[in-house]
């Protein structure tokens, strides 16, 4: 939510509390006054009356009569509704009261600026949390970085832009921020994504030239920054636009190491992962039968990493064939399907 909205939330709430509290300020009206104030009065002459009386029988008469006249009096002013209490007798309820709606003034303003922003992300996951959050920061942000620019407050402007999926707008902060600094890896990889995907985003199409020093931003991010997960997250998605599958899925397993609980990079790992199995029988037959164990890129898991083995092709065959330790043995695999799953396990220990 903006500024400009909480305000107007804010001036909407505060107007709703006026309607109903000033009311409740004002003294009290009593409608019946002067006809309770004539009564009164006549109750008290009439009292006068007849105490002045003397007490003889000669005024047993009289007195009757004024006393019932009081009574009569004394009956109207009992039919009448009662009266409002007083500033007077109302003292510190009054006060005590006043002082209640005004901190039910302030508590609604102090959570229409601080509960309302979070209660909108009740139910959100982080990723559309952060989006929320970034919506709110962005004008802010933007308005800091052209007021004082610096490498701080274009990266600031940059990154809630890019979650908030400006991209144009995140685009035009970090070039600005890169232009200050070159050297880094944050603004030079989103950069190059946010580049190297202008096309699929309705931008203009990409000469190779472009797509090229799109890539070489990402990859160098990459170098720059190799133990930062999102590194290896936009160096695969290139990678994969340049056709290197397998230099991808290396990159996205890396992602994996380094942010375990990341999602982003599952959808991706398992179409290539899906593709180079049907074309690729020895993938296949990997993914059947040893990637449970070893991992589904050979990178270990329950099992060591077959990257990292030194086997000699011989003993590689040996275990298949014949299992060690709590490994199960596999004598049926045989002939090509043999020979297609070292020549796999082969290719990876020279890869790393």
């Amino acid at each position: 939510m903006s500024l400009a909205l909480l305000l107007l939330l804010l001036i909407m709430v505060l107007a709703a509390l006026a309607v109903v509290i000033l009311p409740l300020l004002q003294p009290l009206r009593d409608p019946l006054a002067q006809q309770r104030s004539d009564l009164l009065a006549e109750r008290d002459q009439l009292y006068a009356e007849l105490l002045g009386l003397p007490d003889t029988p000669e005024q047993d008469h009289t007195r009757t009569a004024l006393e019932v006249k009081a009574a009569r009096v004394l009956r109207r002013l009992d039919e009448l509704p009662a009266a409002p209490p007083t500033e007077e007798r109302l003292g510190r309820s009054a006060q005590a009261a006043r002082i209640g709606w005004l901190a039910a003034v302030l508590l609604t303003a102090s959570a229409t600026l601080t509960f309302v922003p979070q209660w909108q992300k009740l139910g959100l996951d982080a990723a559309e949390a952060a989006q929320v959050t970034a919506a709110q920061r962005l004008p802010g942000l933007r308005a800091a970085a052209q007021a004082q620019p610096s490498v701080v407050t274009y990266n600031a402007w940059g990154d809630a832009a890019f979650e908030q999926a400006a991209y144009s707008e995140a685009m035009r902060a970090y070039t600005e921020s890169l232009k200050l600094e070159t050297q880094q890896a944050g603004p030079l990889r989103r950069l190059g994504t946010l580049l190297l995907n202008r096309e699929d985003m309705g931008g203009p199409t990409l000469s190779d030239q472009e797509a090229g020093q799109a890539f070489a931003l990402i990859r160098t991010a990459a170098q720059l920054a190799p133990d930062e997960a999102e590194s290896h997250l936009l160096l695969g998605y290139a990678l994969v636009k340049f056709g290197q599958e397998e230099q991808a899925l290396t990159a996205l397993e890396r992602y994996r190491e380094l942010n375990p609980q990341g999602r982003d990079a599952d959808e991706l790992i398992s179409s290539i992962r899906t593709a180079q199995n049907s074309a690729s029988p020895a993938l296949a037959l990997y993914a059947a039968s040893c990637a449970s164990c070893h991992g589904p890129a050979g990178g270990g898991g329950l099992g060591p990493s077959l990257r990292k083995s030194n086997l000699s092709r011989e003993a590689a065959a040996e275990i298949i064939q014949h299992g060690q330790g709590s490994m199960p043995a596999y004598p049926d695999l045989q002939d090509e399907d043999l020979e297609g799953l070292l020549n796999l396990l082969m290719e990876w220990q020279a890869d790393d």
